[in-house]
């Protein structure tokens, strides 16, 4: 009996261990969004939000955590992932870290334009915040295919305008992304269908400055 009792300890112990172990292996979650699925219409509607946030992302979400389990990547976070993978890893990645900054760019009472540190360094660099306005949808426009177009900064601060294909995003190539648009054609097609100029020119009367201005 009590070499019996002896090997149930054991074995509860040992099973506390590999449980324990797991909870250790990080697991990436589907972000919430700040606002309801309806808040954003009509320039993003309810349909795309259930599409794009509750079925994309989470798609990107499940295969992230299903690829980094005993690689070099389990325990890293999101944006090292991105800065150092390849490969199905790095477009799932990529994917997450660009949906999460997407969607919690925005607000319902957004729009306007930036202020502070942000607004000075949009001036010095195109001039006024029309002109950046109209090279970022330039180059949105033109990107061929599916992808992103992101206003990044650089150590110093630096601002550019970069066009990532596909999941790939600024922080792939050391800058730090600051705003995205999203133009892969899930993220309009139900509310613009082949008018990518009207879903990015649209995207404009909700960003919140507020939100992006603390990422510069």
């Amino acid at each position: 009996m009590l070499t019996l009792c002896l090997s149930l300890i054991l074995l509860i112990t040992d099973n506390s261990q590999i449980t324990d172990k797991k909870e250790n292996v990080m697991k990436f979650e589907l972000i919430q969004l700040p606002y309801a699925a309806n808040e954003l219409e009509p320039v993003i509607s309810k349909s795309t939000i259930d599409f794009h946030y509750g079925k994309h992302l989470q798609t990107y979400v499940n295969n992230l955590n299903n690829l980094i389990p005993g690689t070099k990547f389990e325990n890293m976070p999101l944006e090292q992932i991105v800065a150092e993978s390849d490969g199905a890893i790095f477009n799932n990645a990529g994917q997450v870290l660009n949906h999460n900054l997407y969607f919690t760019q925005f607000s319902p009472k957004g729009g306007g334009v930036p202020t502070g540190k942000l607004a000075e360094a949009i001036n010095s660099t195109w001039g006024s915040f029309e002109n950046f306005q109209k090279e970022f949808i330039t180059a949105g426009t033109g990107l061929f295919g599916s992808g992103w177009v992101w206003l990044a900064k650089d150590k110093n601060g630096k601002l550019s305008i970069t066009k990532e294909a596909n999941g790939s995003n600024p922080a792939a190539h050391g800058l730090t992304p600051i705003l995205g648009f999203d133009v892969w054609e899930h993220a309009y097609y139900l509310d613009y269908q082949n008018r990518r100029p009207d879903h990015l020119n649209a995207l404009w009367k909700i960003v919140d400055w507020d939100a992006v201005g603390k990422r510069y």
